[in-house]
């Protein structure tokens, strides 16, 4: 009884605090855990009925893993595990360092005014929805009047089937996924850099130290524990792929799969196929444990070196 009277007693002592994230706490139990119980269909042959989605679930029938060969027994199941593996390891390094470069080339920017101007140009390529940034490669990639091609009729050279050859495209989507989220991400080092404490400044400035030294000793150490814990986020979803770059973006070119087919595109042109939304259910539990277990490993790695640095 004691202790159920001090639990009310911290509740009212705290409501003014529990009441704002009330609204957080409602969204992610509404859209993250409740749908949670939904995954029971990655192991049914889901049939609907009539009599609405939990008579769905109910009567459909049990496959148990079924559902999963259609990832694995198919000769795709190498090169989309690839293609998603791969092109998120670069978005991420990559992503990483030209964040956190960029952010420090604003914070240094003396005229803040012109600073905002740069930064917003940059923030709004983020905005843009992939139908969008897949014209705009389109008008820059167009066999007949696209951009590119017409650069290299001025130098003499002849035109390039863009969309039929696949080798110049993990470059094509590595630079758009660069330009369309990099300017969002430094917002949040740009952030981090604002709070640290100027007399660190300063005091390297007594000491002589330039502002290669400043970056090499205070910035880039001070970020060094929100790059981590962003890092470690970003691992968990190693296996997911931005469906609108992948497919938006390529013009969903039969010729281009070997590098732009990915888990997401492949189980979205099976879905189409088949209408199998088991198949698609077993496709994102998949990835989501594998995401999961990325995670537990990445944050074992980073406690057991640095424990301050490390998620939980």
């Amino acid at each position: 009884m004691r202790a159920i009277g001090q639990f009310f007693k911290n509740l009212m002592t705290n409501k003014a605090m529990l009441f704002m994230v009330l609204p957080g706490t409602l969204w992610f139990l509404l859209f993250s855990y409740l749908p949670m119980f939904g995954t029971i269909i990655a192991f049914k042959e889901y049939r609907f009925s009539r009599d609405g989605f939990w008579a769905s679930i109910v009567n459909s029938e049990w496959v148990g893993f079924q559902n999963f060969k259609f990832l694995f027994s198919t000769n795709d199941a190498y090169i989309i595990t690839r293609n998603t593996v791969l092109y998120n390891f670069v978005f991420i390094i990559l992503g990483l360092l030209f964040s956190v470069a960029l952010a420090i080339v604003l914070s240094e920017i003396v005229n803040k005014r012109l600073a905002k101007v740069y930064q917003t140009g940059m923030f709004l390529p983020y905005f843009l929805s992939w139908v969008i940034v897949g014209y705009f490669a389109f008008s820059f990639l167009s066999m007949d009047k696209g951009m590119l091609n017409q650069i290299l009729g001025w130098f003499g050279m002849e035109p390039v089937q863009w969309y039929s050859e696949a080798k110049y495209w993990p470059i094509f989507l590595t630079l758009i996924s660069l330009w369309k989220s990099v300017g969002y991400n430094s917002v949040v080092y740009l952030a981090a850099i604002m709070g640290i404490d100027k007399s660190l400044y300063e005091a390297a400035m007594i000491d002589g130290a330039n502002k290669w030294q400043q970056i090499k000793a205070i910035t880039i150490p001070m970020l060094k524990p929100l790059m981590t814990i962003l890092t470690l986020l970003a691992i968990g979803k190693i296996f997911y792929a931005d469906f609108g770059l992948f497919y938006q973006v390529p013009r969903d070119s039969g010729t281009l799969y070997s590098v732009t087919n990915v888990i997401d595109t492949y189980v979205y042109r099976g879905l189409k196929t088949t209408g199998e939304i088991g198949m698609s259910t077993a496709a994102g539990l998949y990835q989501s444990v594998v995401g999961f277990i990325l995670v537990l490993v990445s944050n074992y790695i980073v406690r057991k070196y640095d424990r301050d640095n490390a998620l939980f």
